[in-house]
């Protein structure tokens, strides 16, 4: 008979709507789940064991004999060393080390608890797939939200749970989950399912697993083909005629076990049943019944057990059956072939929940009925009063939901990164939003010349003032500044400008509010925070986070992985990584001893949860940015994880700004001290390329501080007598300290909004001390057109453009060769780049000397004391380009002497040496080298064997040089003469045999010798001359070799030792010697033709020079001579 169902294993469809039918999360395809599996042995036929040899067996009992050696935990874990970044970074402290091993081991602890509740660490990393609220591809609506309760036996904690609402009329008793299997799982996951309801008049769907596609308007189930069909139409194309026949049984083994346990004729058989017959002769029977069969249905084996007990493992394998099996493409999915489009459901069905629907979710707990904002909900609205907050439902028709337009710009060598609050970015006295940020800040963010954006304040919380750093929903947007698709317009914009976006992500503690945030989120006290004093801030009041919990990792874990699947996000910057490292939060002394990073303030479970958000965030999205912001810089912040540190890509330099307000308002600018500024910004060396610096960030603009525009420039209405100077004075100091933070350490630099042109005014957020202002709520952009503004403007741009052209940041540790703290001058070299600053307040030099390396010439690509940075233009153009002095000078090995006014910078570049006019020059008809040539043509054209008719139009091209007319094409006609002429003649090489004797008898008496013309000799002495304008650029007139260890007076040494050698092997006194050639290098013996190029191009050589000079040393041939022949 035919069979109406399908053989294979049905696996349910998934919850989510858009897991079939559109792409909307971007999750890693990539990642790979590996089980241990154990191996089976297969065999399609019993295979004779062979009895073992008697040595065999020995060797196998003294193998069992012998203890296992336990393996290393580095043969273990293979590239896996907790203490590994102490041994890198050569530090030796005991107590850190164990701390760091016992971490290790906590760690895998806790990875090991993971994998018990998820397949793999992208799991624990994918919560938001579930929980929230998620449409559903069945007509319904699934939520889902995490309420353990306070304890597991103790009666406090929630008793059931349901979503109230708009949409029901905030009944908690419509959709709800009770206590019990269906209403909540053993960890305290509730789930809800929200039916959509049928309208009047509609029949509910046949089929009980109906799906519907919520985005396009129609699908496959349109089609009006019946779900009896489509299961015909599958099994007609997955079985071959005859195999879907099955065979009917009596089931007689199972019947003979009744019996035997019963007794015969026992209430299950109504007769008495006969003895069972053994396998072959079942077997047989069988097959003779079915003989006529289709040879398809039957078996390619005979499956005859001869009296051997085979487990489920031990299998008889046909490789026909299997390849055959694996052959056939997989039955039809029922499921999508049934499946309406978007017109059927909204025909049928009104949405359980509809867009826009405002909810909360509701506990029955033993002290009393509680509502609060869901955790997961992805947008949050307060209401009119702003005392209360709702979650809104975010589901879009399909036409108004926003598409991704740009991808993900690839990450820069050098990050220029522009610190941006979205509320206070605009001009007006009001809050910001969203679409103000992407049409007004992101071109002006692009002009200036950074490539990241870094919002503070985005994701939700209650109290505008608090600068977003309370946060109360961890998933949503602030509802203050527009809607997630506004949000994604904006990061989608960003993008197609080449700009990545970071986000300051808070996980280090969360507000205390109760019904809009997660405190006793469910009545319970440690639903996600620690109970006690170690759950609150110390100061600031706060929630601290409970890192040791499985299912807070899960949903801190999830929240990171949401903002780069949901919103396309680049990087993250941890906020306050002190609050959550210590129990005491960082308000502590630090002597910098390695022992306060691990005594017993330190919280090893926020350490792990920081090493596995890195691991995790850079396992599915590799080209993440991670950024630690620890102002107690722990040891191994951005080592990685497998080698003992924390992961992070970068760490921020906190005590650099704080330097700067220090000596901005506090100490004269005369007694500034050149040392600690430069010991400040350049931190520890050995982790200098992990470090992102800047000069000011939001804290000094927010945190009852005052911006370095506000302490430097004043008021605008401020007139007193020395006004001009103190703009001066203020403008030159806003500039060198912005250019020395930039360029002297670190692979990142970053920017506070509005401080790149010096914005005069500090930031208040409105709140009740000034009476809910706005006034200094907002960043003043129309100061672009003022003279001052607008010139600093011009030289943090400049500054910008010269590390997009050069990659400053990205050169590595630059040489500070040159603190001197009597003249306040700072000089140092970064990549090719040059950087000097005099910080003296009065004092000018016309001549002070700095060393650099390279010999040469430097020019001035940038002075801040330019009239277009606002400046004096002390220095003029002509004294741009300087020219080197060959004197050691900073522990280098020339000297450059420049003109350096008070309180300026200058960054100063190398012109290569090589570029000089004199090798590339064109010929010009009155120089001594175009009568040569002129001569050389003519001679060539007689050596050639030409006739005077060809000598005299070579002699009237020559000579129609002297018009003014025919100058110019005269002078390329004959470069171009001489270059064809250089290609043929200097060809015209002889090799020929000079003889040693007399009277020669055999090849060995005869030298060779390479003949060149005379054409070749004379181009040559040409060039040698034009080199010899710039030789004294190229050595020095100590130099005695071009090659390290080759010098003249190692060649001395080695000559007269040799020569001892000689004179003592001979006469009476022999003396036996060795000499042992410790020293390998030596000069090249031959070069390659491109090399030669390429060094010659690469050092700076005129490309007309190079292309000469591979004319005369590439296309050189011989003309072998034998005997005069």
């Amino acid at each position: 008979m035919n069979s109406s169902t399908l053989p294979v294993a049905i696996s349910l469809p998934s919850n989510d709507p858009s897991s079939n039918f559109r792409s909307r999360r971007n999750l890693n395809s990539q990642q790979k789940i590996a089980f241990t599996r154990a191996k089976w042995r297969c065999s399609a036929t019993d295979q004779p064991q062979q009895k073992p040899s008697q040595q065999q067996q020995q060797q196998q009992q003294q193998r069992q004999r012998q203890p296992k050696k336990k393996k290393t935990q580095t043969e273990v874990e293979k590239g896996i060393d907790p203490v590994g970044f102490l041994t890198k970074l050569d530090i030796s402290n005991k107590p850190f080390a164990l701390f760091l091993r016992e971490r290790y081991k906590s760690l895998k602890d806790l990875k090991d608890e993971i994998f018990k509740r998820y397949m793999n660490l992208r799991d624990i990393a994918s919560g938001f797939e579930l929980l929230g609220m998620h449409r559903h591809v069945q007509h319904r609506v699934d939520f889902m939200e995490w309420a353990p309760g306070l304890d597991r036996i103790s009666t406090i904690g929630a008793r059931y749970c349901s979503v109230v609402g708009d949409f029901n009329g905030w009944s908690p008793t419509e959709n709800s989950a009770r206590e019990g299997h269906f209403g909540h799982d053993d960890y305290g996951y509730w789930f809800i399912i929200l039916e959509d309801k049928l309208r009047d008049g509609e029949e509910p769907d046949e089929l009980f697993f109906q799906q519907y596609n919520y985005v396009d308007d129609y699908d496959k189930g349109d089609s009006g083909v019946t779900a009896e069909e489509l299961f015909k139409k599958a099994n007609d194309d997955y079985w071959e005629p005859g195999e879907d026949r099955y065979v009917k049984s009596r089931f007689e083994i199972a019947a003979k076990l009744y019996e035997q346990i019963f007794g015969p004729n026992g209430p299950q058989t109504e007769e008495e049943l006969e003895e069972i017959p053994d396998a072959e002769t079942r077997y047989k029977a069988w097959k003779e019944q079915h003989k006529d069969d289709p040879p398809s249905n039957l078996p390619r084996y005979d499956v005859i057990d001869d009296g051997k007990e085979y487990d489920i493992y031990k299998i008889v394998n046909d490789p026909v059956s299997r390849a055959k099996f694996r052959a056939k493409k997989p039955p039809l999915p029922y499921w999508l072939e049934t499946r309406k489009g978007r017109k059927a459901w909204l025909k049928k069905y009104l949405p359980a929940i509809p867009h826009g629907s405002k909810y909360r979710v509701y506990f029955n707990t033993s002290d009393g009925p509680l509502e609060r904002v869901p955790a997961w909900a992805p947008y949050v609205v307060p209401d009119a009063d702003g005392n209360q907050a709702f979650a809104v439902h975010w589901e879009p028709p399909p036409e108004y939901t926003y598409k991704w337009k740009h991808k993900h710009p690839e990450a820069p060598k050098s990050l220029r990164i522009y610190e941006c609050h979205v509320g206070i970015s605009g001009l007006e006295p009001k809050i910001a939003s969203f679409n103000d940020f992407t049409e007004k800040v992101l071109p002006h963010v692009k002009e200036a010349g950074y490539n990241v954006i870094q919002l503070i304040g985005l994701v939700e919380h209650k109290d505008y003032f608090t600068v977003g750093y309370r946060v109360t929903n961890l998933y949503a947007v602030s509802s203050r500044y527009g809607t997630p698709d506004d949000f994604k317009r904006l990061v989608d914009e960003a993008h197609g400008l080449g700009l990545l976006v970071f986000l300051d992500i808070v996980h280090s503690y969360s507000a205390a509010d109760e019904m809009v945030g997660l405190s006793l989120f469910d009545g319970s006290n440690d639903c996600f925070f620690h109970t006690g004093k170690r759950g609150h801030h110390k100061f600031w009041g706060t929630r601290m986070f409970k890192y040791g919990d499985v299912d807070v990792l899960h949903f801190l874990l999830s929240n990171l992985n949401w903002w780069v699947v949901e919103y396309h996000i680049d990087g993250f910057q941890f906020h306050s990584l002190t609050s959550m490292i210590y129990t005491h939060n960082g308000f502590a002394s630090f002597s910098g001893d390695m022992e306060e990073y691990c005594n017993q303030y330190v919280d090893k479970d926020a350490l792990m949860y920081l090493i596995l958000a890195n691991e995790i965030l850079h396992a599915l999205h590799p080209k993440i940015i991670t950024i630690a912001e620890d102002a107690t810089l722990y040891p191994g912040l951005c080592e990685p994880t497998s080698q003992g540190g924390l992961g992070f890509d970068y760490f921020v330099n906190l005590s650099a700004s704080e330097m700067w307000s220090s000596l901005l308002g506090n100490v004269p600018d005369c007694d500034w001290n050149m040392s600690k500024i430069v010991s400040t910004l350049i931190g520890s060396r050995h982790s200098a390329d992990k470090m992102l610096l800047y000069a000011e960030n939001h804290n000094q603009s927010i945190s009852g501080g005052c911006s370095f525009g506000e302490i430097l420039l004043g008021e605008p209405r401020e007139h007193a007598s020395d006004r001009k100077a103190s703009i001066l004075r203020g403008c030159s100091l806003h500039k060198m300290i912005r250019l020395i933070s930039f360029t002297i350490g670190g692979h990142a630099y970053l920017n506070f909004m509005g401080n790149e042109f010096g914005h005069p005014k500090r930031v208040e957020f409105p709140m009740p001390s000034n009476n809910f202002s706005f006034s200094l709520a907002n960043r003043h952009w129309d100061l672009l057109e003022a003279r001052v503004h607008k010139e600093l403007f011009s030289f943090d741009k400049d500054m910008m453009n010269i590390d997009e052209k050069e990659r400053i940041l990205s050169r590595g540790l630059p040489n500070i060769h040159h603190v001197n703290d009597t003249t306040m001058v700072i000089s140092y070299l970064r990549g090719p780049l040059l950087f000097i600053l005099n910080f003296h307040p009065t004092t000018s030099y016309e001549r002070y000397s700095v060393g650099v390396e390279e010999a040469g010439e430097y020019q001035v690509i940038l002075n801040s004391d330019e009239k277009r940075y606002g400046g004096q233009a002390l220095i003029e153009q002509d004294q741009y380009i300087r020219r080197t002095i060959s004197k050691r000078m900073d522990g280098l090995r020339n000297c450059l002497e420049v003109p350096l006014p008070n309180r300026s910078a200058q960054v100063v570049d190398v012109i290569p040496i090589l570029l000089d006019a004199e090798l590339g020059r064109q010929s010009t008809c009155d120089s001594e080298e175009v009568n040569l040539i002129d001569l050389l043509l003519v001679f060539h054209q007689g050596m050639s064997g030409s006739g005077g008719e060809q000598k005299q139009s070579v002699a009237e091209r020559l000579n129609s040089c002297s018009s003014a007319d025919g100058r110019k094409e005269g002078e390329r006609e004959r470069e171009n003469a001489v270059v064809a002429w250089l290609v043929q003649v200097l060809q015209q090489t002889e090799g020929r045999r000079i003889p040693k004797v007399s009277n020669p008898e055999c090849l060995s008496q005869y030298r060779p010798i390479s003949l060149c013309n005379l054409s070749m000799r004379i181009i040559c002495k040409v060039l040698a001359n034009r080199l010899k304008l710039i030789l004294s650029k190229l050595i020095t007139p100590n130099q005695s070799a071009f090659i390290p260890r080759r010098m003249i007076q190692d060649l001395i040494v080695a000559h007269e030792a040799f020569h001892f050698f000689k004179i003592h092997k001979r006469g009476k006194r022999q003396v036996v010697a060795v000499a042992l050639k410790l020293d390998f290098d030596k000069a090249y013996d031959r070069a390659q033709w491109d090399f030669l190029r390429e060094v010659m191009i690469r050092m700076g050589f005129d490309l007309q020079w190079v292309h000469l000079i591979m004319q005369v040393v590439s296309t050189v041939s011989y003309s072998p001579f034998f005997f005069s022949s």
